[in-house]
């Protein structure tokens, strides 16, 4: 069985990704692995002797366990515990199990230390080896997801959202609101986004998922794709990376990071080396 995992440092954000890495296990037909980031020991930490500590975190992880079995079944839920970085351990947890989605909360503080403030969230997308969905504390989560945000502009890159799109459209029978990006108005330009909108409708009916097309002048991107969120009331957008080297790159590309930090919405971000 394929595998999400979840960042989990039992604050708000992190209990409300894994709320919705549930949502996303039951649609797939995923496990969820909980993955607890411990730092190196410090003989001089404020916070508890290691043997203490360890223990309540393996206590509140039973707690969670026991929580959410009911909805994914027995032996669909787990944890584990590495000790490091963050962002490393998560990005070789996810390679060494092949795991399918990363799922993390953008902001948070845990009882025990500070781990998903903005930047350690950036850079779990930026180096995670799949694609990577990031969700805000506050966003209230849906028993399933029923619009997706998909934008097409006239970049090389552009058609590797595509295949995503389709898979988590068939999970959850979703509608996909195809966003036709114009960046001018310059009528080639335009005539390239259109093409590749139009081969992407096709694909997308001819697997049997509802589109909505929706046509956009890029004044400020993640301005407008904030605003197309609102008017559509969608439950998710997909973007990409903006990296072609993810070893080279640890944070993510200034317009990846703006629309993960600011979306109300949770926000899958695609790598262009990602495979469906």
């Amino acid at each position: 069985m394929n595998e999400i995992v979840v960042g989990i440092d039992f604050s708000k954000g992190a209990l409300n990704a894994l709320k919705y890495a549930s949502v996303l296990a039951k649609g797939f037909g995923c496990s969820v692995t909980m993955l607890w980031i411990d730092k190196p020991h410090n003989p001089s930490s404020i916070y508890l002797d290691g043997e203490n500590h360890r223990q309540s975190v393996h206590d509140r992880f039973e707690t969670l366990i026991a929580e959410y079995t009911p909805v994914l079944g027995k032996g669909n839920i787990q944890y584990k515990i590495r000790t490091g970085k963050v962002y490393d351990e998560i990005s070789t947890h996810a390679k060494l199990n092949n795991s399918q989605f990363v799922v993390v909360g953008t902001h948070g503080i845990s009882g025990f230390e500070e781990l998903w403030i903005g930047s350690n969230a950036n850079r779990v997308v930026s180096i995670a080896p799949c694609p990577t969905f990031t969700l805000r504390q506050d966003y209230t989560i849906p028993a399933t997801i029923k619009k997706i945000i998909l934008p097409i502009d006239n970049t090389n890159d552009t058609l590797l959202k595509v295949p995503f799109a389709k898979s988590i459209a068939k999970a959850f029978d979703a509608e996909i609101i195809l966003l036709r990006l114009y960046t001018t108005n310059v009528s080639i330009l335009k005539k390239k986004v259109d093409n590749l909108g139009n081969e992407v409708q096709k694909d997308l009916e001819s697997n049997k998922i509802k589109v909505t097309n929706i046509e956009k002048l890029v004044v400020n991107l993640t301005g407008d794709l904030l605003s197309v969120i609102d008017k559509t009331e969608a439950d998710l957008l997909i973007i990409m990376t903006e990296q072609q080297n993810r070893s080279a790159n640890i944070m993510l590309g200034e317009s990846a990071q703006q629309v993960v930090n600011n979306s109300p919405v949770p926000v899958i971000s695609i790598h262009p080396d990602d495979k469906p």
